[in-house]
């Protein structure tokens, strides 16, 4: 019998982990509609009610919810955690990892 329930480390990016180009960016982005996702769920919005605070529709709102990021910037994400009343910091500093790429942190 042959051992199916194999496990490997992950490296705490799903998407580096699938090999997908740019994954700090779409990790980056995840993580932007995940504190949107976040905020309407606390305020007891409905998708309605977040698309409207939002300036977008609700179908666009239930892409979101269901992390089908592929039609939001990030620029359209700070726009909308701006919308929520929510403050961005950008911090951008020397690289200093040898082993890693440069990359793109949302935390």
């Amino acid at each position: 019998m042959t051992e199916v329930n194999q496990r490997e480390l992950s490296s705490g990016n799903v998407f580096a982990d699938l090999n997908i180009p740019e994954a700090s960016l779409y990790l980056a982005k995840a993580k932007l509609a995940h504190q949107i996702c976040k905020i309407i769920q606390s305020r007891n919005l409905t998708q309605v009610e977040a698309a409207a605070i939002l300036g977008i529709n609700q179908p666009k709102v239930s892409a979101l919810t269901r992390g089908n990021l592929d039609g939001f910037s990030s620029d359209r994400l700070f726009k909308f955690l701006n919308l929520l009343d929510q403050d961005i910091e950008i911090v951008i500093r020397p690289h200093t990892d040898p082993n890693q790429e440069a990359g793109i942190k949302v935390s």
